[in-house]
């Protein structure tokens, strides 16, 4: 039984790609979550850099566009702030790439725009880590992102696929980095097809194709997220996270 309950931070880039299927998986495992719209909101403050948990949600910029995105500067601050420290810290495609940037890697446009359903294939290490459920043929994950990145110093490489070496890393003890969507609800993905329209007619990408590959495929995730989500959260040092 859970004595009490535990405070996270998820970091939001657009409303659309929020917690989706980790929110009850949180919910269940003993968490509040509070959201931070990443582009407007303080990412210096005390309450998100110390937090017992921060998840770094997904968007459409690219993390090399600070130009045009200033608060991504901020984000990456806080975020390398986190990983210097082991705080225990989830990147989700965006996030994991500001991760990867955070430790000093080099993110950049990757060779093909990867969107839609596939599978992953899982690393040593990766098979012995949270991810083991993604294994094999049946596990289909969501892939959204047409960015990549180098595999960060001292971090452990725990998935990979056809298009994409870094798929997953794993870095120190308590930080996570998916650049595919495990989280995706798929009864929300029609906001996501009106969210990314722009992009998926530059794509050439079908939304009618997209709309029944998510029928066919879809069912399969949650019980997925779920154990790896869910054993990801109880393998955290919750004991070692209070900053002075």
């Amino acid at each position: 039984m859970i004595s009490s309950r535990r405070s996270a931070v998820a970091l939001r880039h657009v409303a659309f790609e929020d917690l989706g299927l980790l929110a009850p998986i949180l919910e269940r495992e003993g968490w509040n979550v509070s959201f931070c719209e990443a582009a407007v909101d303080d990412l210096g403050h005390g309450s998100i850099r110390n937090a017992e948990l921060v998840i770094v949600l997904g968007g459409p910029i690219g993390v090399y566009e600070r130009h045009d995105y200033p608060f991504l500067r901020s984000e990456i601050a806080l975020i390398e702030y986190r990983l210097a420290r082991d705080l225990p810290t989830l990147g989700i495609c965006l996030g994991s790439q500001l991760m990867a940037e955070a430790l000093g890697s080099r993110v950049y446009k990757g060779p093909v725009k990867e969107i839609g359903w596939g599978t992953i294939d899982l690393t040593e290490e990766g098979r012995s880590s949270c991810l083991r459920p993604l294994q094999g043929d049946g596990a289909v994950v969501l892939h959204w992102h047409g960015d990549t990145f180098d595999l960060p110093k001292n971090a452990t490489r725990l998935a990979s696929n056809r298009n994409y070496d870094n798929q997953a890393f794993a870095h120190g003890r308590n930080a996570l980095a998916l650049q595919f969507h495990l989280e995706a609800d798929p009864r929300q993905l029609e906001a996501w097809y009106v969210g990314h329209a722009v992009e998926l007619a530059a794509a050439e990408i079908s939304v009618a194709a997209l709309r029944a590959a998510t029928r066919q495929h879809g069912d399969g995730l949650a019980p997925r997220a779920d154990r790896v989500f869910g054993d990801w959260l109880r393998q955290l040092g919750l004991t070692e996270l209070r900053q002075p």
